[in-house]
């Protein structure tokens, strides 16, 4: 059965409009309670959400819908997205839901779940689910109608275990960072991790109306982050996006650091402290100039299709704990389950607080590789995968590139598009090339 509504990163779509509206959602929580209750008698569900206005709404909806199958409700409140991972472990609770589209503008806003451990569902697990969506729904008896609570100190106890993945030998004071949480789940818990832990801490990006999250602030838009670095002669700065589960950083000279570059950072540290690092996860568009670095210290790297769910699915194969996207989604999985901006940046201050060196001394040698990517929006009904002339103009690009770069074509998740990237040493060849190819995807 193929999926209907699940994307790479759960349900996502615009307010309002299909499938993200109350009446679906209340069905779709009472589809999960359904699926939840064929296997457990007293199922318990944790609810978060980020800080748009329509996440009330939406989490109204879904505490109805699992109450009328019988299950259970611990709503959290705003919180980050790899909050609701640890907290559904650590409550042993059977599942934990995210109202949130990530970095998505406000009007968007989506439903993900992660599983008793922390974890991701598979996808077997999310066609079941809408198979139960097909079904009419199978009320419960008064009787039986789950309840609500709410956890009143869930940022508290996250903000707890943020700080204890951060070695207690290390802190931060005589540091001036500047956290940008993108008006989004982190904007209070970002800035009292950082000043905990010993940080000058300089916030912006925290201040939610409901309908700003992501706006011009975050990992999305970097620049209001660099711009407050260099003005403020901050050492750092940190963007996160609107749950916190993407990381991108910038150094005191405004130099913007990727997911690429941050998880070679990662390992850097782990092998200057002597720990054996097997491997390492990235996905296909992880720069192949990080790739030839990790190689030549003898690590083995090895690409998962794009989205961390992916990445997470390749790290369990092999038994690794490290892996990322070039978008900042991070794992480090002796630390957290899942993605979590805020964990993932930790573990790169602790690198140079460690060190005593800067994100540049420690990325010393490693250049990346000039990356063109361009969005194409499809139209209705169009068929991208069997367009010929695509297809002849993708083997030409490849030829010309030869070993020196790469080509990469795929379909979005959670959006009607299509992804061009081309990356070439010379970045007027890689622009070149993408625009070649994107020019066949335009009617």
């Amino acid at each position: 059965m193929a999926r209907q509504f699940f994307g790479t990163d759960g349900i996502r779509g615009t307010v309002g409009q299909s499938p993200i509206t109350p009446d679906f959602v209340l069905r779709l929580a009472h589809a999960v309670g359904r699926v939840l209750k064929a296997n457990e008698a007293h199922p318990v569900v944790l609810i978060g959400k980020d800080t748009r206005i329509s996440g009330y709404m939406l989490e109204s909806a879904l505490e109805s819908g699992f109450n009328s199958a019988g299950v259970d409700v611990v709503l959290l409140g705003p919180v980050p997205t790899p909050a609701v991972a640890y907290l559904t472990r650590a409550q042993r609770a059977s599942l934990g839901v995210v109202i949130s589209a990530s970095h998505n503008p406000f009007a968007d806003n989506g439903i993900k779940f992660f599983n008793a451990q922390g974890s991701k569902l598979p996808d077997a697990w999310e066609i079941e689910v809408e198979s139960a969506l097909t079904q009419d729904p199978v009320w419960v008896t008064s009787a039986e109608l789950g309840k609500t609570r709410r956890l009143n100190d869930a940022a508290g106890r996250y903000i707890e275990f943020c700080k204890s993945t951060f070695s207690n030998e290390l802190s931060l004071k005589g540091m001036k960072i500047v956290v940008d949480a993108a008006h989004g789940a982190a904007y209070q818990i970002a800035p009292k991790v950082l000043h905990e832990l010993g940080a000058e801490v300089i916030a912006i990006g925290c201040s939610p109306d409901g309908l700003n999250i992501n706006h011009n602030v975050g990992a999305t838009h970097p620049d209001a982050l660099i711009q407050t670095v260099l003005t403020q002669g901050a050492d750092l700065g940190i963007a996160l996006d609107g749950d916190a589960d993407r990381l991108l950083m910038v150094d005191g000279q405004g130099r913007l650091y990727n997911g690429d570059e941050l998880l070679y950072l990662m390992v850097v540290d782990r092998l200057s402290r002597d720990e054996v690092v097997p491997g390492v996860v990235g996905t296909l568009m992880t720069n192949i100039a990080v790739e030839l670095a990790l190689k030549d210290k003898g690590v083995e790297f090895v690409r998962a299709k794009v989205g961390d769910r992916y990445v997470l699915e390749v790290l369990a194969q092999k038994g690794w704990l490290l892996g990322g996207e070039g978008s900042g989604h991070l794992l480090a999985l002796d630390k957290h389950s899942t993605g979590d901006g805020l964990v993932s940046a930790l573990q790169v201050l602790q690198a140079c607080a460690a060190s005593g060196k800067t994100m540049s001394q420690l990325m010393q040698g490693v250049t990346l590789f000039p990356q063109t990517l361009i969005n194409v929006r499809l139209q209705p009904g169009q068929d991208w995968t069997g367009n010929a002339v695509l297809k002849a103009t993708t083997e030409a690009v490849q030829a010309e590139l030869g070993e020196t770069g790469r080509v990469l074509i795929r379909a979005s998740g959670t959006e009607p598009l299509v992804r061009v990237m081309v990356e070439a040493r010379d970045a007027s060849q890689a622009l070149a090339c993408a625009q070649r190819l994107a020019d066949t995807l335009r009617l």
